[in-house]
């Protein structure tokens, strides 16, 4: 694993500020895919099923076929689904946002009204591994925010990703992927009902699909590969090493990146990587090409690497430190917070902003299920207390006829009738 200095600012650039590529070729396929299920429905649906998916026999995975799937999951793989939903739910309990009612003035009443979304698709990769830990994480919050239909897909779900969906209690589990799972959840078919938002990780065509259909159907991010940051000052060699290639094996683009400020530990964490890495594999790939070791002055300047990347996961050695980061999908303190376990069990979302999406929002939550809105009742008098100052904004911005909306209000209260 490469050592690089922080006075190295064109390597320490290259390795941190990653805009998602876009691929001009992956784009058209999609765009072709997706006019296509808009034109066609069910039929292209399924075109495309066959020969991307594999599909044979029907998209719909019945009740039956679910739960007869979960039943033939191992008991200790079941205990750990069932342990992994009751912390998610857990903790997206309390992330609902609740209504309330103010009165900034008196006669004047503001309700927050918090809704639920009528209907979800969660897209679950079925690509390289098998993941029932993605399709807890995205149907279970929105289990949890109240709505009614939740609609799975994933192209080849096998007995985990089913026992996972009757743990979540899915509507529909469809064995559909790529871009046209994205376009009917967007678009809707005759068979397929349209989604009010779809969330969820996926490959490039799920990336590109999902963000050509977003000015349509609300979406959660855009997600690019996943990535990883550790700051160090005391960790354990071997753990650190563990954890970049924990990170590193979902993808070869993924980035595995450690920031210290102390040059022996680099040494040991690189050592401890060559040891551990896989003959081949995705991980191989990911620390030859996205992998590093940054070497910092001091702590602050490792805080400030951080900071510049906003990182899907950081790990860093302590709550002062955890204090300082601000931009990131997820932090992990401590040396036992391995960022695995966040993958799977602690309850915290593992769907996460990536590519610097960090400085502006946090992972997946109860939150993104529901419609928040406000609700606004004024009394008579109320309005005459809020006529002076909405007329002086009105008149000031030229909007006469929003002025005239409250003076006929204010004159017919009054008794001055025009």
């Amino acid at each position: 694993m490469r050592i690089i200095k922080a006075g190295d600012t064109r390597a320490v650039t290259a390795l941190l500020d990653r805009a998602p590529r876009r691929d001009p070729a992956v784009e058209r396929r999609v765009a072709r895919i997706v006019d296509a299920v808009r034109r066609e429905g069910d039929r292209a649906v399924r075109r495309f099923a066959r020969e991307l998916d594999g599909l044979e026999g029907g998209v719909d995975v019945t009740a039956e076929e679910m739960r007869g799937a979960a039943a033939r999951v191992p008991a200790t793989v079941r205990r750990a689904i069932a342990l992994a939903a009751r912390h998610i739910r857990r903790v997206a309990a309390r992330q609902v946002p609740r209504g309330w009612t103010v009165r900034p003035a008196a006669g004047v009443a503001i309700e927050q009204r918090v809704v639920p979304l009528d209907r979800v698709g969660c897209y679950v990769p079925g690509g390289r591994y098998p993941l029932p830990s993605s399709l807890l994480m995205t149907a279970i919050p929105a289990r949890v925010a109240g709505v009614p239909e939740v609609i799975a897909v994933c192209p080849r779900p096998d007995d985990t990703v089913m026992c996972a969906a009757v743990e979540a209690g899915v509507s529909r589990l469809l064995k559909l992927g790529g871009a046209h799972a994205i376009a009917a959840l967007a678009y809707g078919t005759a068979s397929i009902p349209r989604v009010d938002k779809i969330v969820g990780p996926g490959n490039a065509y799920v990336a590109a699909a999902k963000a050509m259909v977003s000015a349509d159907c609300a979406i959660d991010f855009f997600a690019g590969p996943s990535e990883i940051l550790v700051i160090s000052e005391t960790g354990d060699p071997e753990w650190i090493a563990a954890d970049l290639l924990a990170q590193a094996e979902h993808d070869p683009d993924a980035r595995a990146i450690l920031v210290t400020p102390h040059a022996a530990l680099a040494r040991s964490v690189a050592a401890a990587v060559a040891r551990r890495l896989p003959s081949d594999g995705p991980a191989r790939s990911s620390i030859a090409a996205n992998g590093g070791i940054i070497v910092t002055r001091s702590l602050d300047d490792a805080i400030a690497i951080a900071e510049r990347m906003a990182p899907e996961h950081v790990v860093c050695d302590s709550d002062a430190q955890a204090r300082r980061l601000r931009r990131a999908g997820t932090i992990f303190v401590g040396r036992y917070s391995a960022q695995a376990s966040g993958d799977y069990a602690t309850g915290s979302n593992h769907v996460l902003p990536t590519s610097g999406a960090a400085r502006a929002r946090g992972g997946l939550g109860a939150a993104d299920f529901v419609r928040v809105s406000s609700v606004q009742r004024v009394t008579q008098q109320g309005l005459r207390r809020l006529a002076p100052a909405v007329i002086a904004l009105a008149d000031a911005e030229g909007l006469r006829a929003h002025a005239e909306s409250i003076r006929v209000r204010v004159g017919t209260v009054a008794g001055e009738r025009r």
